[in-house]
């Protein structure tokens, strides 16, 4: 095939491709810019009347409830995504218990509730800890020693509060002095990231810190430049034909196409590289492409933000005091480790483990035979690592680890769970809300209040997600949207490799010229 049909065939796939998907790689954009500063938006919400039907709550769904807190007699705290509220009569009637947090719905998404010392009750939330005192009618933030604020789970250690983080432990007995404490390193501990949080961060620019974050924020930018300027070119021939009659206005307008052009070409070989890396990190933090790297380790990259003397950086996930055993059980990012009392050894991993999702652990419980309820989206479990024995919950069939490569997702999609105080246990699916322990039996729990529901819009955080990863399309493509970020991925790659040849062979024609 000659040059002339080659740059032929590449304008075809830079042009057609380019046109079809310019819509959505601004969309892609825009949300990830808007995602890139989730503490600076996390005041403004989206009303769920203005999305699609799959967005309104239903039954308690899309983890509305994570857990609940027994307080006395009737009395009770659920909290979730909805926030904190309060039943008095069994779980019958509500009363929002939300007063004191910051505006907006992602400021009270609690990921843990606790009763500490009789007096006060402790709220993890993503942006901070809270407390409540028996006596007060509202959230105080309490300052903790880290940076980030964001917890991951709360429990209590004879008359200590332990609090995680994502990075670290802390330890407190009065709720004004807290001991932060970086958790030791593993057994055979190698200095090693998992690929997907490696993407996850190349991504988003946060592996090279605020300063790489403002650089994808410009790559943002940039896409919708070439996806303006592309469009133009596109359409300025047609409105120079439809204006021919008019010589000026064609001259300025062939003028301005050039320019157009120019621009676009500039811009594009410039960023090219940058965009073709930052695209294919990104096709691979969804389905399917995601099941290839779920758990694939790899060196961490020097001086990135990843490359830390924490062990545990951006890993930890739940954590529970063993009173029987005198140990510390964990829930990472790695899978489980135990500790001992002091939390100086070295950690050790449970050689026998439920599976947990890529999305982290949002139940871990004991029963009352010791077990560990074990919930996430990869389904629910009886580990009892005393005896090496895991369960399917609903079933008891003892798991059977699947060969080759494991999905990262169950039809059991497991978000939160409950014991009410008569005893009951139910639990919440994040697609089909509040379930009895019986498989997808419809639990004895009241419907959700429309009050709740007025309250608990989305967040545009959450709303940028939904769009930057395709979900928001589900309501009209159906299950077909779990391909929307491969195949846009492909496309855009297609697009961008494809004009910077173009670019390339018209370069070096102007130079042999």
């Amino acid at each position: 095939m000659n040059k002339a049909r080659w740059i032929k065939r590449l304008r075809k796939f830079h042009k057609w491709p380019g046109i079809i998907i310019s819509a959505f790689v601004i969309l892609f954009a825009l949300s990830g810019i808007i995602m890139n500063h989730r503490g600076t938006v996390s005041s403004i919400d989206v009303s769920r009347k203005i999305l699609p039907s799959n967005y309104e709550y239903s039954n308690w769904n899309q983890a509305a409830i994570k857990g609940s807190l027994n307080i006395n007699g009737d009395s009770a705290l659920m909290y979730g995504n909805i926030g904190i509220w309060k039943t008095n009569d069994k779980y019958k009637t509500f009363i929002d218990f939300n007063q004191g947090f910051p505006n907006g719905i992602d400021n009270r998404k609690i990921n843990a509730l606790i009763k500490f010392q009789e007096t006060s009750i402790v709220a993890g939330t993503h942006f901070g800890l809270y407390k409540r005192g028996n006596s007060e009618n509202l959230w105080i933030e309490l300052e903790i020693p880290v940076k980030n604020k964001r917890i991951t789970d709360l429990t209590i250690k004879d008359d200590t509060l332990i609090i995680l983080t994502r990075h670290y432990l802390l330890k407190s007995t009065d709720l004004l002095n807290f001991q932060k404490i970086q958790l030791p390193e593993p057994v055979n501990y190698q200095r090693k990231a998992g690929l997907f949080n490696t993407f996850w961060e190349l991504h988003s620019g946060k592996l090279f810190g605020l300063i790489g974050k403002l650089i994808v924020d410009i790559f943002g930018i940039v896409v919708i430049l070439l996806s303006v300027t592309g469009l133009l070119h596109f359409f300025f021939p047609k409105i120079i034909r439809r204006r021919k009659r008019k010589e000026k206005l064609v001259a300025s307008l062939v003028s301005t196409k050039r320019k157009n052009l120019r621009w676009h070409n500039v811009v594009g070989y410039v960023f090219v590289l940058f965009l073709v890396i930052n695209t294919f990190s990104g096709m691979h933090l969804r389905p399917p492409l995601l099941i290839a790297i779920a758990n694939k380790q790899v060196g961490i990259i020097p001086f990135t933000n990843l490359d830390t003397p924490n062990p545990w950086h951006d890993k930890l996930r739940r954590v529970d005091w063993n009173e029987n055993l005198k140990k510390y059980i964990f829930s990472t990012s790695d899978g489980f480790y135990f500790s001992d009392e002091s939390l100086l050894n070295t950690l050790q991993p449970f050689p026998v483990q439920p599976p947990v999702s890529v999305m982290g652990c949002n139940v871990l419980k004991t029963d009352s035979n010791g077990n560990y309820i074990v919930g996430s989206f990869s389904g629910m479990y009886i580990w009892n690592f005393e005896k090496a024995i895991i369960d399917e919950y609903f079933t008891k069939v003892p798991y059977q680890k699947p060969e080759g490569m494991e999905m990262p997702i169950s039809n059991t999609m497991v978000a939160g769970y409950i014991e009410k105080n008569g005893g009951e246990e139910v639990w919440f699916d994040f697609n089909r809300g509040v379930l009895s322990m019986t498989p997808f039996d419809r639990a004895s729990f009241p419907e959700m209040p429309e009050e709740i529901i007025k309250e608990s819009p989305m967040s545009l955080w959450n709303f940028a997600l939904e769009v930057h990863t395709g979900r928001i399309f589900e309501k009209f493509i159906g299950s077909f949207y779990i391909l929307y970020v491969p195949l846009a991925g492909i496309c855009i790659l297609l697009v961008l490799i494809s004009g910077f040849f173009i670019w390339w062979l018209g370069y070096k024609k102007k130079r042999k010229e």
